[in-house]
């Protein structure tokens, strides 16, 4: 009848909040296919498809040689699986359940539980196969060698992070105007196919056109990207900072936001408005 309350100190909470998204992000994981292995596999298999895509569309037109020095294969991947993870970020931080999902209701849950599941499952599957992809490269086309991998790394990482706070700003804005911030969502999506760069260097590219990219978080992780992962390469029009700082003031703004419409949003919002 009676239960005693227990204090928990900051770091037992800490570890029981990481330990409830880890069960959540594998829940995550588990929702598009039953079989875990199966999700990252049709991942690998999209990523695959962009490569080879992109391979045919460069050798028909006539442009590898416009690309870096290297591995083409390897330039391809730098650019593609950056667009990839940071697009699946903002759509994976934009799935996320809200405060009046019935997921809600389990005490432990929270939405700041919901999100960092979403991102982290989105993690997850992008390093599987991440390390698929590069497996496959390595033993079936060319062996790969990368310049500074650990810088690499950090730009794999700074595109998921860069993803999860666009989509983070998103969601925070996501109860207020529904269709318009999925319109943004789209258009996001869409432009980014371009506004990336990941099919031009930009060291090659004109002054007026790095104007016209330089505003994008990606397009400077891709550049990186391909700094840290080609020997020969050297970005000049781009740096590494601006993504980490874009990401660090848009997750403040984002979990600000969300806090606020967390107070606000309801699951009979719309009949009370």
């Amino acid at each position: 009848m009676y239960e005693a309350r227990r204090t928990q100190s900051t770091f037992s909470l800490a570890i029981n909040m990481f330990e409830l998204s880890f069960v959540t992000a594998a829940r995550k994981v588990r929702q598009s296919h039953r079989n875990a292995v199966w999700a990252i596999m049709t991942n690998v298999l999209q990523a695959l498809f962009f490569l080879v895509a992109f391979y045919f569309m460069f050798s028909v037109m006539g442009a590898r040689g416009a690309a870096i020095r290297g591995d083409f294969m390897l330039y391809l991947l730098t650019g593609i699986f950056a667009y990839l993870t940071h697009i699946k970020a903002v759509q994976g931080i934009m799935s996320a359940e809200g405060p009046a999902s019935a997921m809600m209701q389990h005490a432990p849950m929270n939405t700041l539980v919901a999100i960092l599941s979403s991102a982290f499952s989105v993690l997850y599957t992008q390093t599987i196969s991440l390390l698929v992809l590069l497996l496959v490269l390595h033993t079936l086309i060319n062996p790969i060698t990368i310049h500074d991998w650990p810088g690499a790394l950090m730009m794999f990482l700074l595109s998921w992070a860069t993803g999860c706070a666009v989509g983070l700003l998103l969601l925070a804005a996501k109860p207020w105007m529904p269709d318009v911030v999925s319109m943004i969502q789209m258009v996001y999506v869409r432009a980014n196919m371009v506004a990336s760069g990941k099919m031009f260097v930009a060291n090659m590219m004109p002054g007026f056109m790095i104007d016209m990219f330089d505003w994008n978080p990606l397009f400077h992780v891709i550049d990186q990207a391909r700094g840290f992962t080609f020997v020969n390469y050297f970005p000049h029009h781009s740096n590494w900072e601006y993504p980490l700082y874009f990401t660090l003031i848009a997750l403040l703004i984002g979990f600000m936001g969300e806090a606020y419409s967390r107070k606000h949003v309801s699951a009979s919002w719309e009949a009370g408005r």
